[in-house]
């Protein structure tokens, strides 16, 4: 499970970073699909109470509760991730949207 979790935890990381990489080589459609993939997460985290899905089902099997026992992420890094990756989401699609109504 933990593995698992990393995994899709490392897609979505990378969608992140791949929005404004696009958005710099003016690929808006593509880094457009990742915002929605991102956004899709952010929904199902938003209908979870902002906890991952995952979380609970690895809850179910461990008595441990620190913040990356779910996941292997140092334990600072799982503890803020929604707050670090959240602002990197929010400044690329910011970004995105300057450059592709900047380009129109």
């Amino acid at each position: 499970m933990k593995l698992l979790h990393t995994v899709i935890w490392a897609f979505f990381v990378a969608c992140i970073l791949a929005i404004p990489l696009c958005t710099a080589l003016s690929r808006f459609r593509l880094a457009a699909i990742f915002v929605g993939i991102v956004a899709l997460e952010v929904a199902v985290l938003l209908l979870n109470g902002m906890r991952c899905p995952l979380t609970d089902v690895a809850s179910r099997y461990t008595s441990e509760r620190q913040a990356n026992f779910d996941i292997y992420l140092p334990e600072w890094l799982a503890r803020n991730n929604k707050a670090i990756f959240g602002t990197l989401y929010v400044a690329a699609v910011v970004f995105l949207l300057v450059r592709w109504l900047g380009s129109r």
